[in-house]
């Protein structure tokens, strides 16, 4: 049995979405299972013990004609293997073409209201909800090819490798880490730095005896070293400087995060390790930290979430200037005393209440 798993971005998408691949080789264990990914991420799947391979495609090269040879050299490989079942957690418009000239026995994709992708699909998956999580509505589809859903399994298994490489070049060990990334894709998504430089600056005094890891990309500029500089000698900044493999490894061996809506958000989750997330444009019942959502920071306001990336409250980002650093700190307390180093998995399938509510705020410097 051939299987294609069209998954290609972004980075929290794609971790949320690699809960099938764990499924569907548990079983179909003599599958050939492979992924299509933007190649900006497919670091994330190198060597992984459950996929057969992983298909590489340019998103930002494919918008220029200059490389549309490249793109229709990719789709005749899809072409020439004849798959059994054609799987695609995107739902978008890009994604569900690729779906379709796969030509896969049966093309399976989610049933979303977005660029009329269901269309192109044999069977679609509608979402259970409007506040499904997007991981149990990626495991809808799995269970509608009646597979079964069970969490025996690491969802992000370790690369002794890339830890070995993170202890030589940075020398963690001998030190107990707090992860922060505060960086975003969306500007809305995006705590204010200086909420952020406050407080590492109440932690470093709280808690004396952790250091800061400071994790993320290199945009904005400067965003890292403002965030460090307000516990200097505590705080390493590594915005920019680690590759993706090398960034789970960090998160792997911190004992929390704090972080916006963000990818590196959903890999903590998926570790394990308890998260202080922080909400404001979306929702986190849908996207927030999977078996953590209980305790993600956002507040009651009448526009949020609004789904937006670009903020039109009279006052810019209300929703996330409201959370103040000190109860950002009082969750980080919390969770550090009550969840140590890491969580349960959550029990799929299992009764949830029908609309789980994240930690409830209110403003305040």
């Amino acid at each position: 049995m051939r299987i294609l798993l069209l998954k290609p971005s972004s980075l929290g998408d794609v971790i949320q979405a690699v809960p099938v691949l764990r499924m569907l080789r548990r079983a179909r264990a003599e599958s050939e299972i492979y992924w299509w990914i933007d190649a900006e991420l497919s670091p994330l799947l190198e060597g992984d013990p459950d996929l057969t391979g992983h298909i590489c495609f340019h998103r930002k090269r494919w918008a220029s004609p200059r490389y549309w040879p490249e793109m229709v050299q990719t789709i005749n490989r899809l072409r020439q293997v004849e798959w059994d079942w054609v799987i695609d957690l995107q739902a978008l418009a890009r994604s569900a073409v690729v779906a379709w000239l796969a030509r896969g026995r049966v093309t399976v994709g989610l049933d979303d209201y977005r660029e009329g992708a269901a269309a192109l699909y044999d069977v679609r998956v509608p979402r259970p909800s409007f506040a499904t999580h997007a991981v149990d509505w990626y495991l809808e589809v799995v269970r509608t090819l009646k597979v079964p859903v069970r969490w025996d399994f690491e969802w992000l298994p370790a690369r002794p490798a890339v830890a070995e490489a993170v202890a030589r070049r940075w020398r963690p060990e001998g030190h107990r880490w707090i992860a922060l990334h505060p960086g975003a894709r969306w500007p809305t998504k995006q705590w204010p730095a200086e909420r952020y430089a406050e407080t590492v600056r109440r932690l470093a005094a709280e808690l004396p005896g952790f250091r800061f890891v400071i994790l993320g990309g290199a945009t904005p500029p400067g965003l890292g070293r403002q965030v460090a500089a307000s516990a200097d000698g505590r705080c390493l900044d590594l915005t920019g400087q680690t590759s993706l493999p090398e960034m789970i490894e960090w998160l792997r061996r911190s004992e929390l995060l704090v972080s916006n809506d963000s990818g590196p958000m959903h890999v903590a989750a998926a570790l394990g390790r308890p998260v202080v997330a922080l909400f404001g444009p979306t929702d986190p019942r849908r996207t927030g930290p999977y078996g953590q959502v209980g305790d993600v920071l956002r507040v009651d306001l009448s526009c949020a979430p609004c789904f937006k990336s670009q903020c039109a409250n009279p006052e810019p980002l209300a929703c996330l200037k409201a959370i103040a650093p000190a109860q950002v700190c009082a969750a980080v307390q919390s969770r550090l005393g009550g969840a140590g180093t890491g969580l349960p998995r959550p029990e799929v399938g299992a009764a949830r209440p029908a609309m789980p509510r994240a930690t409830l705020v209110h403003g305040g410097a």
